[in-house]
């Protein structure tokens, strides 16, 4: 019953989090874009805008609501259910901070800590195409139709750079479970002890970090790779016939993706909640706490990354966007493979 009940508020306090921080990256990205643009941004609703997200939501929950005559009415309402449920479910596998004591039992801030936790994330990555497919397709709108191909193409496209680097960094950890991933990355750099704590992936993996990150932002639809909603092609791309939260739930979605890119990120290449010195603090619930705090603002750091590269690149044409995928990316993913596979024979 204690196990029943642990879990149910660690997956509580996951959904609510996730929530949170996918709500307060619209007001994060507005203000930043404002910033990067000498503008104020948001600044009405609350402090510093700070209760902007939530009259934004009271607009999409009020918001006149239809459904085209023609379109194909149970898909039109499953596909963006699909997009969020998928969304959601990947943060069930990440280990949030490591396992500490409480109320006489050990504590694991980890949903579930399955032995293909990173292949668990990527197949409900790849579950996320069917929401926007169907969701384009039944809207019975060719310019919807068009963007959720584009949109369908470009994600499996990416996928496949992406599952390439996922396999190097299984090669090096010897699992595919999140947690080993992260437990492997606690060392000590190039075995020198006063690096303790920071035996990330990135240093080992520096080509695979940019590969993914690259193939992350075309996963999450992020400019310069929004093919999905170019609006002077698109319109409004694969949700054009949405209203109310329906379009509110794609929109959650695209965040909530980012959110957990960026965990993932953080966690296979960053050490996850690993950082120099945490070996030094014996206070448990302390260690806990801060480890946490250092998972959340590495996540903080990629989701201000995938912004500021939204606001400063280009948008690239759509044949470059195939082009960087398939005869650029996967062959770098392929020969960092090898090449990885050759320095753990050799060593």
């Amino acid at each position: 019953m204690d196990f029943i009940i642990e879990k149910s508020v660690l997956i509580v306090s996951v959904f609510g989090i996730t929530l949170v921080m996918a709500m307060y990256s619209t007001w994060l990205e507005r203000k930043f874009a404002a910033f990067l643009q000498d503008r104020l941004g948001p600044n009405r609703a609350g402090i510093f805008g700070l209760l902007q997200p939530f009259a934004d939501a009271g607009k999409m929950f009020f918001k006149e609501e239809f459904i085209p005559n023609h379109s194909e009415k149970f898909l039109f309402i499953a596909g963006p259910g699909i997009a969020m449920f998928t969304a959601c479910m990947t943060s069930a596998v990440i280990p949030w901070g490591p396992d500490f004591e409480a109320f006489g039992r050990t504590i694991s801030l980890q949903i579930s800590d399955i032995n293909i936790g990173i292949l668990y994330i990527m197949g409900f990555l790849s579950l996320g195409v069917y929401g926007i497919m169907i969701g384009g397709w039944a809207s019975n709108n060719k310019y919807s139709l068009f963007s959720a191909i584009r949109a369908s193409s470009q994600m499996i496209s990416y996928e496949l750079a992406m599952g390439i680097i996922i396999i190097t960094i299984v090669m090096m950890t010897g699992s595919l479970s999140l947690r080993n991933i992260v437990q492997e990355q606690s060392g000590a750099l190039y075995n020198i002890t006063a690096l303790k704590g920071l035996n990330w992936n990135i240093f080992y993996q520096p080509l695979a970090f940019i590969i993914f990150m690259t193939c992350a932002l075309a996963e999450c639809n992020r400019a310069p790779f929004d093919l999905a909603e170019c609006e002077t092609e698109l319109i409004g791309g694969y949700h054009t016939e949405y209203s109310s939260m329906k379009l509110g739930f794609y929109l959650f979605a695209e965040y909530i993706n980012m959110f957990i890119s960026s965990t993932v990120i953080a966690t296979i290449f960053f050490g996850g909640y690993n950082f120099p010195g945490m070996q030094l603090i014996e206070n448990s619930a302390l260690l806990t706490v801060m480890c946490v705090a250092v998972l959340f603002l590495k996540i903080i750091f990629f989701i201000m990354l995938f912004m500021w590269i939204r606001w400063t690149l280009p948008r690239f044409r759509y044949d470059q966007l195939m082009h960087l995928g398939w005869k650029s990316l996967i062959p770098l993913a392929i020969i960092n493979m090898l090449i990885t596979g050759a320095v753990i024979l050799a060593t």
